[in-house]
């Protein structure tokens, strides 16, 4: 993977007119607009659900030494690793990731490592649009009144239950006309795919334009009702999530859950982010730009998620809010925290409806990767790929709404590709950046038209630091989920997700469809490539 002098000395004209010829004739239309779009990418429902849940498990305040830690040592500077290569695809005349990672490695076999960065996205969004639809539910649910169901929690269990199926013996619950759920998800998927087709300025960058200015007002209005609910209670509410258990920070599962909250966060080995640097200009700013996403990012994470999720829900219902799950403490809990509150109904549908916000701003980014690479790999007009990844999407989503007792499909692609797969991306990304593209090439790379510089001890960071870190990362992550755990004490035995998978019929065919998507991209991307080779878009690497 040797770089030739020629390859090295490419004019940036000669760039621009592969790019011209070969690539996308799409960018974004603003450098706030771009930075919107990512930032959005990254703001989900993680942000404002599964954070907290993850800070009060672990330590609480104490639990932010770890998060920043990894913020800082992972999160930014993989963040600008993908912003870089991005860039340096697109103006190679390359959008999609395996053509990007074929020209930053300058060798056409390493289309091949971009799999999983077709692969992540697709299959997340595939259960991903399908909460995006429990919260468009949640929000109407509201508007009408049927979700202030009083103070009895048990009927919030039981709403939610019946709403996706997630009861023993409701598979398929939906689609026998047993719940509104299937009208929800079509209504998403339209409104999703409206957006993708209008391409990434017209119809992603627009969105989020109007998208993120609104959920931070929605936001607000929800954080002001909470701080100005009785100051004795707030001050309990914010304590129980933020007082600080520094004994917290000698077990492993902290750093664990620390480190995997910065890639849900950030949208960090997705295969999002190095599409989206694919549409930048080659004077835009990538260092400050990606410091800015990062930034807003964070802001709704830990401002507005951190002060209003946990601590409204442990005011109404006390130490039992740190109990509930992500989606416990989403759709059971905060239900019952409005239903108790002064103007709950109001109230809860701004959370709601926020929150659908930050879903579709996720899931938008969830579409472009693939959608790229249908355009670029097979010539395919805007309408033509637009459909097929409708068609192949509607039938991952499908399969998870039919699958939704006890929600193991969900569980099974989330565990599997929404998590594992995101760390093999992630260290596949800083090896490529670190020893194959080079953190000379890099630190170049990224100067152009910037403000700012990476510094040099992350690019030396990049190459070393990030690749063992994520490493042990990785090793910890399998040996606490995917083995059987024995109590030392007790002797009880946990299930891994090996297990599980001998186990349970839907985990294994969950996996089944995963391995089927895998060999359908892996043969895209040969497919892509003899084409590309015969186009001589791969000449100038060999």
């Amino acid at each position: 993977m040797s770089r030739s002098k020629d390859w090295k000395d490419v004019e940036n004209s000669s760039e621009n007119q592969t790019a011209s010829q070969h690539g996308s004739n799409e960018q974004w239309g603003t450098r706030i607009g771009v930075i919107l779009a990512v930032a959005g990418s990254a703001v989900g429902l993680g942000n404002f659900l599964r954070f907290p849940g993850q800070a009060a498990q672990n330590g609480g305040g104490a639990f932010l030494l770890p998060y920043f830690i990894s913020l800082l040592v992972l999160g930014i500077p993989l963040c600008w690793a993908e912003w870089t290569m991005g860039r340096y695809g697109g103006h190679h005349g390359f959008n999609s990731s395996p053509g990007i990672f074929s020209v930053v490695c300058r060798n056409a076999k390493a289309r091949y490592l971009a799999v999983p960065a077709l692969l992540i996205p697709l299959v997340i969004y595939m259960y991903y649009v399908v909460i995006e639809a429990w919260c468009l539910a949640y929000a109407f649910s509201y508007l009408n009144g049927s979700l202030m169901l009083g103070e009895d929690t048990e009927a919030y269990g039981s709403f939610f239950g019946s709403f996706v199926g997630s009861g023993e013996g409701q598979n398929g619950a939906a689609f026998r006309g047993e719940s509104s759920l299937l009208y929800f998800v079509m209504i998403t998927f339209v409104i999703n795919f409206i957006f993708i087709y209008r391409g990434v300025a017209k119809g992603i960058e627009t969105f989020c334009r109007y998208a993120i200015p609104l959920m931070v007002v929605c936001a607000l209005c929800v954080l002001v009702r909470v701080l100005t609910l009785p100051a004795d209670k707030v001050n309990a509410g914010l304590g129980f999530m933020w007082n600080p258990d520094f004994s917290a920070l000698l077990d492993s599962k902290t750093w664990l859950a620390a480190s995997g909250q910065i890639f849900f966060s950030l949208s960090v080995g997705f295969g999002v982010i190095v599409n989206y640097a694919s549409y930048l200009k080659k004077k835009d700013d990538v260092v400050l730009s990606g410091l800015t996403a990062c930034s807003m990012n964070e802001f709704f994470e830990v401002c507005l998620g951190g002060l209003i999720t946990l601590p409204a829900a442990f005011i109404f219902l006390g130490a039992a809010a740190g109990d509930q799950g992500t989606f416990g403490l989403g759709f059971t809990a905060l239900p019952n925290v409005f239903a108790q509150m002064p103007a709950g109904q109001f109230f809860g549908f701004l959370w709601f409806f926020m929150l659908f916000l930050a879903a579709i701003t996720s899931s938008l980014s969830m579409l472009q990767p693939v959608i790229a690479f249908f355009e670029e790999g097979f010539g395919m007009q805007r309408g033509a790929s637009v459909s097929l990844l409708g068609i192949i999407s509607l039938s991952g989503s499908g399969f998870v709404m039919y699958f939704s007792a006890g929600l193991k499909a969900l569980d099974t692609f989330d565990f599997w590709v929404g998590t594992f797969l995101i760390f093999v991306l992630a260290m596949v990304q800083a090896v490529i950046y670190g020893w194959v593209f080079g953190i000379e090439q890099g630190a170049k790379e990224s100067s152009q038209g910037s403000h700012i510089r990476i510094p040099t001890v992350v690019q030396y960071m990049l190459k070393y630091v990030v690749p063992v870190y994520l490493g042990v990362i990785f090793i910890a992550f399998a040996w606490e989920n995917v083995l059987d755990k024995t109590d030392p004490e007790t002797g009880a035995v946990t299930q891994g997700y090996l297990s599980k998978i001998a186990d349970d019929e839907v985990i294994l065919m969950s996996l089944l469809f995963i391995g089927g998507t895998i060999a359908f991209l892996t043969v895209m991307v040969h497919v892509a490539g003899i084409r590309w080779r015969q186009q001589g878009r791969f000449d100038q690497m060999e």
